[in-house]
């Protein structure tokens, strides 16, 4: 693939990053923090990250498990996590090409739309199993991850940047 011109060349990701980035927002997630809605879902900001950059080494069935392990721990209706989780990476995957030309900001952008339809299947699936309206706080969650999104870049990317290396012989 071609690079946009001035982005930096990056190392191959460490596999073991990955999965502990993954484990680390599984846990930050289930800490009990009460009826706080509107908190981001740090997990599913993780999923769609590692889904555009990595594809093939995170894929669906990892954020199906990574789903149910959601509800198991959170005492949720079995498989409402899962199937967020499952249709957040496959819109990851789905866009991820497009997605790497863009900046930081830009991106956020557009994965919005993702984080808001992935809490919007959420709070359909509490209604139809009978919850609550969750009340309007609800929206404020995916606006909280657009912001957590140029942040988690800029973490999650900093161990594969190479340190600039000047060499007249090559122009990479």
């Amino acid at each position: 693939m071609i690079m946009p011109r001035g982005q930096q060349l990056l190392l191959p990701v460490n596999p073991a990053f990955i999965a502990v980035s993954l484990l680390i927002g599984l846990a930050i997630n289930l800490v009990p923090l009460g009826r706080w809605v509107w908190l981001p879902d740090l997990l599913m900001v993780l999923i769609v990250f590692w889904g555009v950059h990595q594809p093939l080494r995170t894929g669906m069935g990892v954020a199906f498990a990574l789903g149910l392990c959601m509800d198991v721990g959170q005492s949720a209706l079995l498989g409402q996590h899962a199937l967020v989780y499952t249709v957040l990476s496959y819109s990851a995957i789905a866009m991820h090409r497009r997605l790497l030309w863009f900046s930081g900001p830009a991106q956020a952008l557009q994965v919005f739309p993702l984080f808001a339809l992935a809490h919007g299947i959420e709070v359909v699936l509490r209604l139809l199993a009978g919850g609550t309206f969750p009340g309007f706080w609800v929206l404020l969650a995916p606006v909280l991850e657009l912001a957590l999104w140029p942040l988690a870049s800029w973490v999650l990317l900093a161990p594969q940047r190479r340190p600039p290396d000047r060499d007249e012989n090559r122009p990479l």
